[in-house]
């Protein structure tokens, strides 16, 4: 896959399919990657990425911090992330697109949005993120790595992710570099140089402001609300995914449409069905 330099750090990226430009940030929480549009839970089932393909230009990309893409030890927070998506965008010559968010995808769509409304064509908020329990949850992950920082040091941290080989999501010890630390010899030998206890606050300060309320983070409702772009928001259920946040998002936004429809009742056909009416109905590019 090809690779874009944002901000001097590597994206890794693909272009799948034909058609209008639709920008995907990839659902997995703090592993998203390309290949979870096709190998995490509801996505294996109903295939949005195959289908979409057929009829927009997908741009999929690993997140900064995820899979191959690099990255920079600061506290990121959800313009970060837009910044690697408008990034793209601006590589690949592309002023206007339509946005999808997977999972924690979402929250980086929402900030998008905000931001840039006029390259914004519209949304699709696939299973958003929040709720209590993942408040709570997403706290806890960030709270054991410090912990595991503070027992052994940064040198065990690079120790343990280059023996276990996991992201942050699937062994919170590692932390949000997991994945860098994993691939980036020279990163790994600068992350262990650093401040210890300045980088303890980069991480207690990026675990709080990322996730830092009990709906769907990533921009606050006012600006929410005085969005002009049209939405479709699928709900999920469960400790991740709340259907309240999803209920949220479709009060905050003046141009949502909510898919009523249970998770289990999502089926293939039915969710590529929505998904293409939608983006069909959204596909006037705007002045």
């Amino acid at each position: 896959m090809p690779i874009a330099v944002i901000d001097g750090i590597e994206t890794r990226y693909e272009t799948i399919g034909s058609g209008p430009p639709l920008l995907m940030f990839s659902p997995g929480g703090f592993n998203a990657t390309v290949e979870m549009w096709s190998s995490l839970g509801v996505y294996v089932r109903t295939k949005p990425l195959e289908h979409l393909a057929r009829h927009y230009t997908c741009i999929v990309f690993d997140r900064r911090e995820c899979g191959r893409s690099g990255g920079r030890v600061e506290r990121v927070g959800w313009a970060d992330y837009v910044a690697q998506g408008k990034g793209l965008l601006e590589h690949l010559g592309i002023k206007q697109a339509h946005l999808m968010g997977g999972c924690m995808g979402c929250s980086p769509v929402l900030a998008f949005a905000v931001a840039h409304p006029e390259a914004t064509l519209s949304m699709v908020l696939y299973w958003p993120v929040g709720g209590a329990r993942y408040r709570l949850n997403g706290h806890q992950r960030f709270g054991e790595h410090l912990a595991f920082v503070h027992q052994n040091g940064l040198e065990q941290v690079v120790a343990l992710v280059q023996k276990e080989r996991k992201p942050f999501g699937a062994d919170p010890r590692g932390g949000p570099w997991a994945s860098v630390l994993a691939r980036d010899s020279a990163f790994a030998e600068a992350f262990v140089k650093q401040d210890l206890e300045r980088y303890k606050l980069i991480v207690s300060s990026m675990g709080r402001t990322l996730i830092d309320r009990d709906t769907a983070p990533g921009a606050e409702p006012e600006d929410l609300m005085r969005l002009s772009i049209p939405a479709l928001v699928v709900p999920g259920k469960d400790g991740s995914h709340a259907t309240s946040a999803a209920r949220y998002l479709e009060e905050c936004l003046p141009h949502a449409a909510y898919w009523d429809v249970a998770p289990d009742d999502q089926s293939e056909d039915a969710t590529a069905a929505r998904l293409l009416s939608f983006l069909a109905a959204s596909s006037s590019p705007k002045p």
